[in-house]
């Protein structure tokens, strides 16, 4: 077992480069199961979740190749297999991701229940009756979930309530069915957009992505794309939460402002300085920070894989602010591990009550997922004296290079074994 040793109290400063975003590439990575023509995608981070996926399409018949992990090949010419199978869809959600370009594809496909982070349910009941809506007959049994079609067909989708996933999975499974798709209260984050360019790439007919409606005409075939993914917001995010967190000035290279305004303004709102770039965003930030309550919401609201990062900065803010979840219900696990370093919190339901305390201390803490872990390296760089993460794992799904990231801009983190 690794852990992340923090000697905190450093002011950081300097500029740092953003990687690609994981979240983006996942879903186009499984959209090369759309085409037998190779598919390129640049800037992919080397993170677990996408080794992970890499690891997926080549049991399942893909040739995958890599340029220095600059460029990911990925050639679906003669599948092998339609099933994703539990070992690997057990440690990463996005695998689910399979189900939708496979049956749209071959007409069958088979997905085990998905796995990832321990942050709530997260039910793929609205992927499938989205298939479902499309023509797919869904069997479930022994933990796997099965999709079969001779050919899907276009329908009109409401989705329950805007999920990234099953949007994209239906936008991916639409792009080969037989007439129209209109996808009703889809998913806006950037993400989805960025996947619409890539399949407009291979020929497919996109309309409305990034807006709550999505409209697919299906086409015969699809063909090969060449795709450079979008940066990483929610790395963009953290980086700049590190610099405020420590009183510093932070430049992140690559960040787009435009994906960022949620966070943006509540750091304005905090007393945070922000300069808005092209190409780049930084933070200057003052000794003293003003509490301030957030709310995360679906895209353009406050993103839900920020909430912990954000709570970490309100521990040490002037007066109290009120963290309010509504994604996911189980993602106040970090609360304890930040109440181990000094912080004041109260969790009531979906609500945690932060009171902004003098400082932190460091101490031995422990990640519970990938968001909750980097909360607590930000949280150990602002504390006095050292601390210690243990269970950096979660860490490794999402971010890459993160030590070497913080120490250029003057951070004493360390990863140490044992």
């Amino acid at each position: 077992m690794t852990k992340i040793v923090v000697r905190g109290g450093r002011r950081l400063g300097g500029r740092v480069a953003v990687g690609g975003s994981k979240n983006a590439g996942l879903p186009l990575l499984f959209a090369a199961l759309l085409t037998p023509e190779r598919c390129t995608i640049r800037g992919l981070p080397r993170v677990a979740d996408i080794l992970t996926t890499l690891h997926l399409l080549q049991k399942i018949g893909c040739l995958v190749g890599d340029d220095a992990f600059e460029a990911i090949m990925v050639e679906a010419r003669d599948l092998t297999s339609a099933e994703a199978p539990y070992e690997l869809v057990k440690t990463m959600r996005a695998s689910f991701l399979t189900l939708g370009p496979l049956v749209a594809r071959t007409g069958y496909g088979r997905v085990a229940t998905p796995g990832g982070c321990a942050i709530g349910s997260r039910p793929v009941d609205i992927h499938l009756a989205g298939l479902e809506r499309l023509g797919a007959t869904i069997r479930q049994a022994h933990g796997y979930v099965e999709a079969e079609a001779p050919r899907l067909r276009g329908a009109r989708i409401t989705l329950d309530f805007p999920s990234v996933g099953a949007t994209e999975n239906l936008m991916m499974a639409a792009t080969l069915a037989d007439g129209v798709t209109e996808i009703e209260n889809a998913a806006c984050e950037p993400e989805i957009e960025d996947l619409a360019a890539a399949l407009v790439k291979m020929g497919a007919r996109v309309a409305g992505a990034g807006s709550t409606l999505v409209t697919v005409e299906g086409v015969r075939e699809l063909g090969a794309f060449d795709h450079t993914v979008i940066p990483d917001r929610i790395e963009a995010g953290t980086l700049l939460i590190a610099g405020a967190i420590t009183g510093g000035d932070v430049t992140v290279d690559g960040a787009r402002a435009e994906h960022l305004d949620a966070l943006l303004a509540k750091l304005e709102e905090a007393g945070v300085g922000v300069e808005r770039g092209v190409g780049a965003v930084g933070v200057r930030a003052g000794a003293c920070r003003r509490a301030t309550d957030v709310r995360t919401a679906p895209h353009p609201g406050f993103p839900t894989d920020l909430q912990a990062q954000f709570m970490a900065l309100m521990t040490t803010a002037e007066g109290r602010s009120m963290i309010t979840e509504t994604i996911f219900e189980n993602r106040f696990m970090h609360v304890q591990e930040l109440v181990r370093m000094g912080a004041d919190i109260r969790v009531d339901g979906k609500t945690a009550l932060v009171r902004g305390v003098p400082r932190l201390s460091g101490a031995p803490v422990m990640a519970t997922d990938l968001r909750a872990s980097v909360c607590l390296v930000l949280a150990a760089l602002a504390a006095q004296n050292t601390s210690e993460i243990a269970r950096v794992y979660h860490l490794d799904r999402g971010y890459e290079r993160l030590e070497a990231k913080l120490s250029s801009l003057g951070a004493d983190v360390e990863r140490v074994r044992g």
